[in-house]
């Protein structure tokens, strides 16, 4: 894969670049905007370049229908006031549109063609509109890493018919999780929640071979309590895990890698409840876990400050409600707190995980933190991206 960067020839060329602006929103109003905030260096690098830029992205599933609620139109006021710089939405379709229609007015370099999802030959990743779309410009360039899990025209038929680049985002995350799975500074840790166990042992399998700590928190940690015989009451749980974790115990033994769970929690009798701190042998049946113990937390931290990189993906409990917050956040300010003295190299990813650290203004304070979701989980576990051997 080759960066923007590494063309020579890029100046006055009109790019296709293919971002993922799928914000939240809320009655038309962008309610987080990293993911928009994290690609604005890849544009600003263009105009730089004086390019003419086309954008494409996606809010949402809309299964090639136009869905009013899903266009892009909010995203695309947003970048007019992040870059001072006139941005048109284009909501003509796709196939009847050409280059020299798009930038009529002079002064207007920058578009952005409306959902790109409404069109249904987008997830089909149909050829001739990937065709259609490389007519609209000289060079394409990917900057949605956290889109390319997915063979969508946009993301993997598009590079048959351009110069193919990945943008300043993707460099930067590629160069991110290389730095966890194959450049490793040793000892490293992952911290690693969520709900469900099923859905991140492959991740789980993956590092256990590279990693010598994998710290599981969350709903994923109820399993393993049930599993070591102790009742966990109302607690999430996933049925028919124990074979999943007799896999990853096993493994983590042939491979020299702890698996660390929680040694005390904090249970309530429903969401809204009154926390009690407990050991995980005296959980009532009326109870349910909704974050680790100050035993747990500090076993934590002591092994933040025994690694030299970390990996977080998940948060510790019910962080939803700020009663049980206090592990995900002691976790943040560990992190953070060991960043800033930098004796730590740290990566964080997942939605609720950015949402934290986003409540406590930690971004700056880790070196990567990935918005990306599925894109992010699928290269831990090894997988090779669409996304990414398209652009191979």
């Amino acid at each position: 894969m080759r960066s923007i960067t590494e063309d020579p020839n890029i100046s006055n060329k009109t790019i296709l670049l293919r971002l993922d602006l799928n914000v939240p929103l809320v009655n038309g109003k962008i309610t987080d905007t990293t993911r928009i905030d994290k690609i604005i260096p890849t544009l600003k690098y263009l105009i730089k370049q004086n390019s003419k830029i086309i954008i494409l992205s996606h809010i949402g599933r809309p299964k090639g229908k136009i869905v009013k609620t899903l266009s892009l139109k909010p995203i695309c006021k947003y970048l007019e006031k992040k870059l001072n710089k006139i941005v048109d939405l284009v909501t003509k379709n796709i196939n009847e549109i050409s280059n020299e229609k798009l930038f009529d007015n002079l002064n207007e370099k920058i578009v952005l063609l409306e959902n790109i999802r409404f069109y249904f030959e987008e997830e089909k990743n149909d050829s001739n509109f990937a065709k259609q779309l490389s007519r609209l410009a000289d060079i394409y360039v990917n900057d949605a890493f956290s889109c390319s899990h997915r063979p969508h025209a946009s993301i993997d038929k598009i590079t048959k018919f351009l110069p193919s680049y990945i943008g300043l985002q993707f460099d930067q995350e590629i160069g991110a999780l290389k730095k966890i799975t194959s450049e490793i500074k040793k000892p490293i840790s992952c911290i690693i929640g969520g709900s469900k166990i099923s859905t991140k042992i492959e991740v789980i399998k993956n590092l256990i071979s590279k990693f010598d700590n994998i710290i599981i928190v969350g709903g994923m940690a109820n399993n393993i309590i049930k599993f070591m015989g102790h009742d966990i009451g109302k607690s999430l749980q996933e049925n028919k895990s124990d074979n999943i974790i007799r896999e990853i115990f096993s493994l983590a033994k042939t491979k020299d890698c702890k698996i660390i769970y929680p040694e005390d929690i904090v249970v309530a009798k429903d969401l809204n409840g009154i926390p009690q701190i407990k050991e995980i042998n005296e959980i009532s049946q009326n109870e349910m876990i909704l974050d680790i113990g100050p035993k747990t937390i500090n076993i934590i931290k002591n092994l933040i400050d025994n690694s030299n990189t970390i990996l977080w993906n998940g948060p510790a409990g019910y962080f939803e409600n700020p009663k049980f917050a206090n592990g995900s956040i002691q976790i943040a300010e560990k992190i953070i707190q060991n960043n800033k003295a930098k004796k730590v190299y740290a990566v964080a990813g997942g939605g609720d995980t950015v949402s934290l650290i986003n409540s406590l203004n930690g971004i700056n304070n880790f070196d990567f933190v990935s918005t990306a979701g599925g894109a992010f989980l699928e290269y831990l576990e090894g997988k090779e991206l669409p996304g990414i051997k398209a652009l191979n």
